[in-house]
């Protein structure tokens, strides 16, 4: 683990109390206070998220429609820049240019090894060129996804980053959940480290593993004037929704290339948009 001491960029989940979003979720207080308190370990639970009242709320709320000019603006607004940095450009398009093998390091009880397999497949359907799956091999891991309990968040942050480091970003970060990656000189990155709490309740695990995995993987920055983005302080989903997807399908577009500036990637994203659109619509069922 000495190598994440170098990482690069990273962003975190800012800890909350508990996620309250608008309208349709305000009769479901009670529930969900008491799932912010997390579950007990040692009990059977279910872990689906499409029985999840808060995640298929948000399904049902999503925006589902957006013009050009709003995905380019997102695009570049989340791609572009850093949460938090500690060396290197942030002006840079960054991105894995070789598949992407992720490997889940269990500490925490209860076990959500099988859930976050679920996300990584799921990402994998929904962003078209795009080569991710999990291994149980950590020799050949690019991507190390770290499950830990709440109470060993900031001990296992500190046991990676060291003390001096951890303090810097709980300070900066206040972190639920933390990602962060390392790049090379041409700005592909070559390792990313995620770690998720699991008990903290079923809506904050999937909220919290989604964005984390998905900014692991290059769009590391947050926007709080990017209304319709998980990358987004203000904003929990628990699921992979639709505006996020077109990010992530124009950035692993293949002409959309590592170490690429505003400019560059600008002469790029018109062009392939409409690529973008059609893989979406036909991942999710929608008209072209």
């Amino acid at each position: 683990m000495a190598e994440v001491a170098r990482t690069d960029a990273m962003r975190a989940m800012r800890r909350r109390l508990c996620p309250v979003g608008g309208t349709a979720l305000r009769g479901m207080l009670a529930a969900a206070a008491l799932l912010c308190l997390g579950e007990p370990a040692g009990l059977a639970q279910t872990h689906d998220p499409a029985t999840n009242k808060e995640i298929n709320a948000r399904r049902a709320a999503e925006t589902r429609s957006f013009t050009d000019a709003q995905i380019i603006d997102g695009f570049f607004k989340i791609t572009f820049g850093a949460e938090f940095h500690t060396a290197g450009r942030i002006d840079r398009i960054r991105k894995f240019d070789v598949p992407v093998r992720a490997y889940i390091d269990n500490r925490g009880r209860p076990d959500r090894s099988g859930d976050i397999g679920r996300v990584i497949t799921d990402i994998g359907q929904h962003v078209g060129n795009l080569d991710i799956a999990v291994t149980n091999d950590q020799r050949i891991a690019n991507l190390v996804i770290t499950l830990v309990r709440d109470r060993d968040l900031d001990r296992t942050i500190a046991g990676m980053f060291g003390r001096e480091r951890a303090h810097r970003i709980e300070t900066a970060l206040e972190p639920q959940c933390l990602s962060g990656f390392r790049k090379d000189e041409t700005y592909r990155i070559t390792r990313s480290e995620v770690i998720l709490v699991v008990d903290a309740g079923d809506f904050v695990f999937y909220d919290c593993a989604y964005e984390e995995i998905l900014q692991s993987l290059g769009p590391i920055n947050d926007d709080e004037s990017v209304p319709w983005t998980m990358f987004n302080d203000n904003v929990q989903m628990g699921f992979f929704d639709l505006y996020d997807q077109y990010l992530l399908n124009l950035l692993y577009h293949p002409r959309m290339r590592p170490g690429m500036n505003r400019e560059e990637a600008r002469a790029v994203v018109d062009a392939i948009l409409p690529e973008v659109r059609a893989v979406v619509a036909r991942r999710n069922g929608l008209k072209e």
